[in-house]
Parts: C-alpha cells; sequence; structure tokens
C-alpha cells in the first residue's frame, strides 16, 4: 500500500513531487497489471485520419475473416478477400465532423488480429487523411485459433513447391473412357495430407467437371451389409476445377485421417450432365503413411 503523509504539506513544492511520485507508481502498477492479463489500451493503437469524402482501404497479407465497426456512423465491405473498404454515411458526417472520434475498427485474419483508432478529419486535412493502410505485422497480434495451423498463404505457398517439386515416378494411375487419373505425390505437411493429382483427356471432346470427391470406404463390399463410407471435404485446392481440354494438374490439402487396412481412400471425378465418364482412383492407408515431409 503507497501512503502519503498530508502533514507534509505545510511546503507545497515537497507535497507535489510526492504527489507526482506516487502518481507514476500508480500508474505503472496498472500498466504492470494491463500487461500480465494481455490488456491492449487504446494508446497502443495506431490512430489512422479519415473522412467523408474518400473510402479507407486495409490491405491484409491474408483472408479476413472479421471485421467490427464500433461506431454506427461507418459501414464497411470486403470487395476482395483480403482488403477491407470502410466509409462514412453521409447523414452521419455532420456529427462525426463536430465530435471527431471515428471508433476502432477490428480486423482479424486466418492468424492474427489488428485494431485501429478513426479519427475523423475535415477534407482539407489532406496531409493527414489515410486512402490506403497495409496491415503490418508491427500492428498484429498472433491468434492461436483451435483447428486452424496453416493459413491460405501457407497452403499456397506450399502448393507451388509441391508443384515444382522433381517426382520420378507416380503413386497410381487409372483410366477409363479416355480420361485419366494419375496421384503424382502424396506430402504431409503438419496435421494436413497434400495430394498432387493430374487428369489428362484424350478424347476431343471437354469435360466439364460436376464433383470430385475424397471418401474413405470399404475395401471389399459385403452384399448382407451397408457400404460404410465417409466423405472427406478438403479444405484447400490451389486452382479452380471446372474444365479440362487435354491435362491438368491441381493440389488438394486434406485433413489428416486414420483408417483401417479393410478401408481405402478413395477420389472420385464425375462429369456434368447425362455422362457416364465417371471414374475413380484409391489409394492404401500405407501409400499415405508413406507420404513425404516438406
Amino acid at each position: 500500500m503507497i501512503r502519503v503523509n498530508l502533514k507534509e504539506n505545510n511546503n507545497p513544492i515537497k507535497f507535489m513531487k510526492r504527489l507526482i511520485l506516487v502518481a507514476q507508481m500508480l500508474l505503472s502498477i496498472i500498466c504492470a497489471r494491463a500487461q500480465q492479463v494481455g490488456a491492449v489500451t487504446l494508446g497502443q493503437i495506431p490512430t489512422i485520419g479519415i473522412s467523408g469524402s474518400v473510402s479507407l482501404h486495409f490491405i491484409s497479407p491474408e483472408k479476413i475473416s472479421y471485421v467490427d465497426l464500433s461506431s454506427a456512423a461507418l459501414i464497411g465491405d470486403l470487395p476482395e478477400k483480403n482488403i477491407l473498404r470502410i466509409k462514412a454515411i453521409p447523414d452521419s458526417i455532420p456529427s462525426l465532423i463536430a465530435g471527431s472520434d471515428a471508433g476502432l475498427v477490428t480486423i482479424v485474419g486466418e492468424s492474427f488480429i489488428a485494431q485501429y483508432k478513426l479519427v475523423f478529419l475535415k477534407d482539407s486535412s489532406t496531409g493527414q487523411i489515410s486512402t490506403q493502410i497495409d496491415i503490418l505485422p508491427v500492428n498484429m497480434r498472433p491468434l492461436d485459433i483451435s483447428g486452424i495451423s496453416l493459413t491460405h498463404n501457407d497452403f499456397k505457398t506450399n502448393a507451388f513447391r509441391l508443384l515444382n517439386h522433381q517426382y520420378k515416378k507416380s503413386i497410381n494411375k487409372h483410366s477409363a473412357f479416355g480420361i485419366s487419373i494419375t496421384v503424382n505425390q502424396v506430402f504431409s505437411l503438419g496435421d494436413f495430407v497434400m495430394l498432387d493429382l493430374g487428369f489428362s483427356n484424350d478424347t476431343n471432346l471437354s469435360f466439364d467437371v460436376d464433383e470430385l470427391r475424397f471418401k474413405i470406404e470399404d475395401r471389399k463390399i459385403n452384399k448382407s451389409t451397408n457400404l460404410q463410407s465417409v466423405e472427406i471435404s478438403p479444405v484447400y485446392q490451389l486452382y479452380p476445377f471446372e474444365r479440362f481440354k487435354k491435362s491438368y494438374r491441381n493440389i488438394y490439402a486434406i485433413k489428416k485421417a486414420t483408417f483401417p487396412g479393410d478401408k481405402i481412400f478413395n477420389i472420385e471425378l464425375s462429369e456434368k450432365q447425362i455422362s457416364g465418364r465417371n471414374l475413380s482412383i484409391s489409394l492404401k492407408y500405407s501409400e499415405i503413411l508413406k507420404a513425404d515431409t516438406f
């Protein structure tokens, strides 16, 4: 406990020095406690100047997952997955000019959270009004979100590494109706499995993709029992997959899954409309266990 002897107020200068010292000690204790609980104060948040005549764009290095605007005088949208656009509601501009405080904007990416304090300025203050803000690492706080260990950029970077990786022999290939599916490579990346798949078309008809599905199924189907099938949805794919005329290659990432030896990992490709050009290719669990590691 900090105590101040009020009887010493006979010396005003000495008394004021003691009060300043006590105030500094209290402020230090408050800041230390705030740091211990991981608190962020308004004084630590960067300030951005905005106006009513231009929009403000925040550019994120990764996909934006969540945005919060603390002021009802502002509206925002995501014209792109990694760009946040904010502007003032026209009817609110007079009140913003009067009060200047435009509130806080909170931006959450796949692996970070960033906050900015917005201050509304008159259009004449062009030197202080921002139109574009890059969200830099210095303004990010890392997030540990359960179930997410890799960001979109992580997947993309490693997918290109896999495309450039030289392999001697493909793992498996299946052909039917002039269409082929090839499992070129299987790599392990953290809690995920990266699949390098190739597709080829030896016919003169383009293949319009309906679905590409990944399933864990029974190796042998017993007529007296129901087919046990578990579908697995990819968490990432490098390119859109809608049509291919001759050849196509793509990278997919799925969550690691364990399954017994009487099951197989099945990849099924089907064509749109009425077509018999549907085919599948399978992998044994042992082939996934042998996956190389980045």
